[in-house]
């Protein structure tokens, strides 16, 4: 059931009602429900997969609680990390693994057919597996109590706005909403309906509209050279923040209409100065679940340059591997990982100086420094999204090969990448359209609250804004199958 689907129209307004209609005391078993059914949706099947998450996570939380034994409370931690981390690679990274050995020992002139397993991966896997993995080890750490309550404990990992693709909750923000009985507030769940809405539209109206190009493109790389190249890999870098971002809208938004605050995944990534700022304000729950869970128990910056290099190199791998199941994805996260290496060497103290003088005064792009700066990050932000859109590592290198075939006649250059691509004239004006509201948006957003200051509006004004952008994406909707969120892959 996707977000963007029929169905799921139909789906969150009867849930929304029998929440609400019925007593307080029954909210936690209607999120229940409604969530089992919400991923039952996808495949009945794979239920199973996250009641075997939960059950083990619940199980090991409560014995740790109980439990006095260093030894034996590190043994039930690291049973909780095995089973859950063997559902994880059994689905996700056996045929990978069995590939890449099989690659290795090919090598050698050794003939080797790696195994294969014929298996769909469960949408949300890495998503569920990774919040109960948060909750055990919080409880180990003894930074939360176990819940003792299944049921709620089971509604808060399958809580479903943000059961598929997050944002990835911490214990101490999402349980205890879901364990109170929550009053409904209406400016609360109008500010949802909107930030909903502001959803869809970065994804109906700029994603998907952005991803016929893109996959033109991508699908087809070999009948393509030069400025078509650069243009698909901006659209793509804009694509991907509008898919993913747009869920992630969708799902906080949706929360909200249960009286349910969700953290915030995204805080405008494509206008920051550096890439550790850009860090900061992309997927930001999976970002801090890395620092949390990986980066400090390696040490973090608590031990030597070298070492604490390692430690972000390591840490961005992991993150890479992560996202998917292919070297692509693992020379993404090494590409990251290096940039931030090499800014701790060379920009560590610069970056803080600029950031502190131009704080607070970059949304009117006043300054040439900060203008620059952030379009730097952009392109090389937008040069490792390569290696993430790329099907392989030749496809990856064949793009970064040809992309600057033919620069030396900039205007042609120009004109050939946007005839070839297939862009006339009222498409590229479309294109322009609206990346530039998306840009004056997260532009104002790094002050502003955009949702709540358009709210205060009159009327006459607010209102054609909603009304714009409820008949962009109806105009722009797909008629049958919906399209599905990037990050369902994950």
């Amino acid at each position: 059931m996707l977000f963007n689907s029929f169905a799921f129209a139909m789906f969150l307004p009867v849930v929304f009602i029998i929440y609400w209609v019925l007593p307080k005391k029954f909210q936690w078993i209607v999120i229940l429900i409604s969530s089992y059914y919400f991923y039952m949706s996808w495949n009945v099947k794979y239920v199973f997969l996250i009641l075997l998450t939960t059950m083990v996570s619940y199980v090991t939380a409560v014995l740790l609680e109980k439990e006095e034994s260093s030894r034996l409370r590190k043994l039930y931690l690291a049973a909780a990390f095995f089973v859950c981390l063997s559902v994880l690679f059994f689905f996700k990274y056996f045929n990978f693994v069995s590939e890449s050995i099989a690659a290795v020992v090919q090598q050698f002139s050794v003939s080797y057919s790696p195994f294969m397993i014929n298996v769909l991966l469960p949408v949300g896997i890495s998503f569920y597996t990774f919040q109960t993995l948060a909750y055990v080890v919080d409880v180990y750490r003894g930074g939360v109590k176990a819940e003792h309550h299944l049921g709620k404990y089971a509604a808060f990992i399958s809580f479903f706005p943000q059961l598929v693709a997050g944002p990835i909750e911490r214990t101490e923000n999402l349980l205890p909403q879901i364990k109170r009985e929550n009053i409904f507030d209406y400016g609360q769940a109008s500010y949802g309906l909107k930030l909903m809405a502001w959803g869809f539209f970065k994804k109906i109206v700029v994603a998907d509209t952005l991803a016929v190009y893109v996959d033109t493109v991508y699908n087809n790389l070999q009948n393509y050279k030069g400025m078509v190249l650069a243009i698909a890999t901006v659209f793509f870098t804009i694509q991907i923040y509008c898919d993913f971002s747009g869920y992630s809208d969708i799902a906080v938004g949706c929360a909200k209409l249960f009286g349910i605050n969700l953290m915030s995944n995204f805080k405008s990534p494509y206008f920051s100065f550096s890439v550790k700022e850009f860090w900061s304000r992309w997927h930001i729950s999976l970002s801090t679940w890395f620092r949390d869970y990986v980066y400090i128990p390696l040490g973090g910056n608590r031990v030597s340059r070298c070492r604490h290099g390692l430690n972000l190199l390591v840490t961005f791998l992991v993150s890479g591997l992560w996202h998917g199941a292919a070297w692509t994805y693992v020379i993404w996260g090494g590409v990251h990982g290096t940039a931030q290496v090499l800014e701790n060497i060379f920009c560590r103290d610069r970056n803080q100086s600029a950031r502190n003088k131009t704080d607070g005064k970059r949304t009117g792009m006043k300054y040439i420094l900060p203008v620059f700066k952030i379009v730097l990050v952009f392109g090389f932000v937008s040069f490792a999204w390569i290696f993430f859109r790329a099907q392989s590592l030749s496809d990856a290198a064949y793009v970064i090969r040809y992309t600057l075939s033919g620069i030396g006649s900039p205007i042609q250059y120009l004109k050939d990448g946007i005839s070839n691509m297939g862009l006339e004239k009222t498409a590229v004006v479309t294109c322009i359209g609206m990346i530039s509201i998306l840009g004056i948006y997260d532009g104002l957003s790094l002050k502003y609250d955009v949702i709540e200051c358009i709210g205060r509006w009159k009327p006459l004004l607010r209102w054609p804004v909603y009304l714009m952008i409820v008949l962009l994406i109806l105009f722009l909707a797909p008629i049958g199958n919906a399209s599905s969120f990037i990050y369902f892959q994950f």
